[in-house]
């Protein structure tokens, strides 16, 4: 307790001073860094996940701690702790991450997309499972496989490229659809 002795300034001074040592304090509580290196391929993936998903699920090398701590007590929003789950091949990350995980309940489709997407589907399934706790009978999340990413299919590239029709086949083509249609099409009394 303060002296009803010192001076006034003084107790300023000495509560101010303990008021900026406790801020100090509880800033510096539970600020977590991304622990993938700099330098490692899967670093973008991190801080892509430590942006997008932190607010749902955790992964403690992406400094997040989204994920309710008790399950009995979690929100329906809350999403998986991958601290413990394991999620691997990273084709099954890549699905979640387009399809708003795997109920489409809470999880936004397509939370990143393109290269982004392929970038936090490595990370989470390079580190994801790694604190899961040791269950008889299970294969732990380390000694499965990661697996790759396929390159885009010849379809896709496909139909990215141009491509050129002449007039007539073209022509043709639209005059058939617009047949078709018409047969669906019920007859107006």
């Amino acid at each position: 307790m303060i002296s009803t002795r010192m001076s006034r300034p003084v107790r300023v001074l000495l509560l101010a001073s303990a008021m900026i040592a406790v801020a100090a304090v509880a800033v510096a509580c539970g600020t977590q860094r991304i622990a993938v290196p700099k330098a490692s391929s899967l670093y973008a993936g991190a801080v892509l996940f430590n942006q997008r998903c932190s607010g749902c699920h955790t992964l403690s090398y992406a400094a997040t701690q989204g994920s309710a701590p008790n399950v009995r007590t979690a929100q329906a929003n809350n999403g998986p702790d991958f601290d413990i789950r394991c999620e691997r091949p990273v084709t099954r990350v890549l699905y979640a991450i387009e399809n708003g995980g795997f109920s489409g309940a809470y999880m936004p489709q397509n939370v990143v997309v393109g290269q982004d997407a392929i970038e936090v589907a490595k990370f989470v399934a390079t580190y994801s499972g790694r604190k899961a706790p040791k269950v008889t009978g299970t294969t732990v999340c380390s000694s499965q496989p990661i697996g790759t990413i396929p390159p885009p299919t010849a379809t896709a590239t496909a139909n990215t490229t141009p491509t050129t029709t002449t007039a007539p086949s073209s022509t043709a083509h639209k005059g058939a659809a617009k047949g078709a249609k018409a047969k669906k099409r019920p007859a107006r009394p």
